[in-house]
């Protein structure tokens, strides 16, 4: 997040916050403050709706399911770095 309008603490606190926001995983008094924030800083909503944008975006292209073999293969790349990192500590 790079709103270079945003100055000051207020502007920090939405844009540090601004993930937790979108996904409503903030508390309600946060939540209301940072929308306050939102509703009158022409900046922080620009990158607002630009972040919900791109979440939306990657949400959407995220709804195909790998082929089998593709998962297999994935799967067989993770258990081989899982062998290697045990082996590792152990060695």
């Amino acid at each position: 997040m790079s709103a270079s309008n945003c100055q000051g603490p207020d502007c920090e606190k939405a844009l540090e916050n601004l993930y937790l926001f979108i996904d409503q995983e903030i508390d309600t008094a946060s939540c209301a403050e940072i929308q306050n924030h939102i509703d009158e800083c022409t900046a922080c909503l620009s990158e607002y709706d630009l972040e919900r944008v791109v979440k939306s975006l990657v949400s959407r292209s995220c709804s195909e399911v790998a082929p089998e073999p593709l998962r297999d293969k994935v799967l067989m790349s993770i258990r081989t770095v899982q062998v290697t990192i045990t082996e590792q500590k152990q060695g």
